[in-house]
């Protein structure tokens, strides 16, 4: 099975939920330290397929030909993630019988569907949540999320929850309440989209 290179742009984030499943199933992973100018392998030939979450999912539909720019609004917090349930689709091998799951979304940009790709997941306020491309998978929820994580966005982007109150944005306490039964629900969500992905590591 191929490794998998996980590349960090910020220090406060990082894989999250998605390097404990890795460690769960003896996957082997690199973590490359972008934040910290580290560099990125000359080739991907030995990381195929590749999962993209928020900003990885924009730099994978811009690299495959799709758009970013912004969302109709910013999307923080917990929200509704509706799965596209088109007759012959992909949608249902990659989530299965899920119709839909609460994620948790931190952004102000989107991607666009790129060419060849197939829109999986929607949100409300998000039109393209998710898109596949093969074994490929691009995500714009966050689906790796960790209590440790939640907890350092909320405080490091505090004045950022503040300007952008709205009908898309929670506050701090709402996004941290009932933090431990909302992540049993999400794990769950990401370690089934993880088992159809990490197949393609043995292709």
């Amino acid at each position: 099975m191929k490794p998998v290179a996980i590349f960090r742009h910020n220090a406060t984030e990082g894989p999250g939920y998605f390097a404990t499943y890795l460690e769960r199933h003896g996957i082997a992973s690199e973590l490359v330290r972008i934040d910290a100018g580290e560099a990125v392998p000359a080739s991907a030939d030995a990381f195929v397929p590749v999962l993209g979450h928020c900003l990885g999912g924009q730099l994978m539909s811009k690299a495959l030909g799709g758009t970013v720019g912004p969302n109709p609004q910013k999307e923080i917090g917990w929200g509704r993630v509706d799965v596209g349930v088109a007759e012959g689709g992909s949608a249902r091998a990659w989530f299965g019988d899920t119709r839909g799951f609460l994620s948790f979304h931190w952004h102000g940009e989107t991607f666009g569907i790129p060419p060849g790709a197939e829109c999986i997941a929607s949100s409300p306020h998000c039109a393209n949540q998710a898109f596949v491309l093969g074994k490929h998978l691009g995500l714009q929820c966050h689906v790796e999320m960790t209590p440790e994580m939640i907890r350092s966005w909320c405080e490091s982007g505090k004045r950022e929850l503040e300007r952008s109150a709205g009908a898309s944005v929670q506050t701090a306490l709402e996004i941290e309440s009932h933090l431990a039964a909302r992540l049993a629900v999400l794990n769950a969500v990401a370690a089934r989209l993880y088992d159809r992905w990490t197949a393609g590591l043995k292709e």
